[in-house]
């Protein structure tokens, strides 16, 4: 295996995490106001669905897209105008491998909503309408694929 600048970067990252996760945890044993042994199933259900909202939210919806084009390079082609490109190492370019993987961003966004929720009451409010939100979204899908397939069923009765 040969080393490279970005595994420097990726390891310097993955410090990181873990230095905030450390961190995160003594701050959560000094002052929040919730264990995480007492939270109910319905409260992880919460979590969990308020973190599939935000994952998405950061690595693919377009309104967080202003976030994401920070990391990028602005590569141009010929007839297709610009378009952007990961940039080849340093640390823009973990950051662009993070924020373009759901897995990777999961665990970082996940870590931040169950310190915020442990630490703060006030921040439940956000949690519950960040998963009523998650829940939303394939309830949305779900419509589309219905309408899709009527429109299909439509469209093949028309052609007998």
């Amino acid at each position: 295996m040969r080393l490279t600048d970005q595994y420097v970067w990726h390891i310097v990252f993955s410090l990181f995490f873990v230095w905030m996760l450390v961190y995160g945890t003594l701050l959560l044993d000094m002052y929040a106001v919730r264990t995480i042994e007492s939270l109910s199933v319905f409260e992880l259900a919460l979590i969990v669905l308020a973190s599939f909202r935000l994952t998405r939210l950061f690595v693919y919806d377009s309104i967080m897209g202003f976030f994401r084009d920070q990391f990028y390079d602005v590569s141009t082609k010929r007839g297709n105008g610009t378009q952007l490109a990961k940039p080849a190492s340093g640390p823009r370019r973990t950051v662009a491998d993070l924020i373009s993987c759901p897995w990777c961003m999961g665990m970082w966004i996940t870590a931040t909503v169950v310190f915020f929720y442990l630490l703060s009451p006030y921040t439940h409010f956000i949690i519950y309408i960040l998963a009523l939100a998650g829940v939303v979204t394939p309830l949305q899908l779900i419509a589309n694929l219905i309408g899709w397939k009527a429109e299909q069923t439509k469209r093949d009765v028309e052609q007998l």
